[in-house]
């Protein structure tokens, strides 16, 4: 049977997937062709096999997307698509919805075999991840946001977050330039790298990145910000977020006498 469809092999694989065999699949799309037909009819247009399609059939009907008439012989009819895929959805749907919770109940009781993950320093690749978990991080401040990070880290969906958060909890940013009007609700100080050789070119690379610290809790420290080099640590280590502390107020510091 010739699907409308350009690829055919794709909707019998998507019907697949929401728990349908290869056989129900034809069935019910060779009765979408037609108002109603006969088991004899549904295997010459499916090419389901004869001995199969009552089987087949029952299954259908078993999940409510076929109706049988009381005629004779019986005459088969598909249910609409939009109604199909709503009762196909529904099982999927209160599965996902039940490992969801189960899931989160697990996630919510972890514990570690070891080591507290406190003590553990995650590596975090990718600008896109590193940036993702960084706006999850600071949506979690309560306190204060502090950073020292290339202008490049500072794209405008990593802005809006920042502004947000100054609402209601300081946000200080070092940074070497600021590109445009700084915002108001932000504490921007600049202060200029010190010059690199041009044969040190990947050390300017490296310096594109940055430290943020929340909440003297957790530190990220960012390398790069390139597409696919990019790489951060995050931790929430006692040891860690002290000695980047540390490093941090001794940039501030420089910071404000400068300006």
């Amino acid at each position: 049977m010739k699907l409308p469809s350009e690829n055919p092999a794709r909707v019998i694989e998507s019907l697949k997937s929401l728990g349908l065999t290869k056989y129900e699949a034809l069935v019910y799309i060779a009765l979408l062709r037609l108002e109603s037909a006969t088991a004899n009819e549904i295997h010459e247009i499916s090419l389901v096999p004869r001995a199969s399609v009552y089987t087949v059939i029952d299954q259908l009907l078993d999940k409510g997307l076929v109706s049988v008439s009381q005629s004779a012989p019986k005459r088969f009819a598909a249910i609409s698509p939009e109604d199909a895929i709503t009762r196909l959805m529904g099982p999927i749907e209160r599965d996902a919805q039940y490992a969801r919770n189960s899931l989160s109940l697990i996630d919510r009781k972890k514990t570690s075999p070891g080591q507290g993950s406190e003590d553990l320093i995650w590596n975090i690749y990718g600008i896109e991840n590193i940036k993702k978990r960084f706006i999850d991080t600071i949506s979690c401040a309560k306190q204060e946001i502090r950073i020292i990070a290339h202008p490049r880290f500072f794209s405008p969906d990593v802005q809006r977050r920042l502004i947000s958060s100054a609402n209601h909890i300081k946000v200080e940013i070092i940074t070497p330039h600021w590109a445009g009007e700084r915002p108001k609700k932000l504490r921007v100080y600049v202060i200029e790298h010190p010059e690199i050789p041009k044969e040190l070119d990947k050390a300017n690379e490296m310096m594109a990145g940055g430290v943020c610290i929340i909440d003297d809790r957790c530190v990220m420290v960012i390398v790069g910000v390139g597409e696919e080099d990019a790489v951060a640590l995050f931790s929430e280590s006692e040891g860690f977020v002290r000695f980047f502390v540390r490093y941090y107020n001794l940039i501030f510091d420089r910071a404000k006498k400068i300006g």
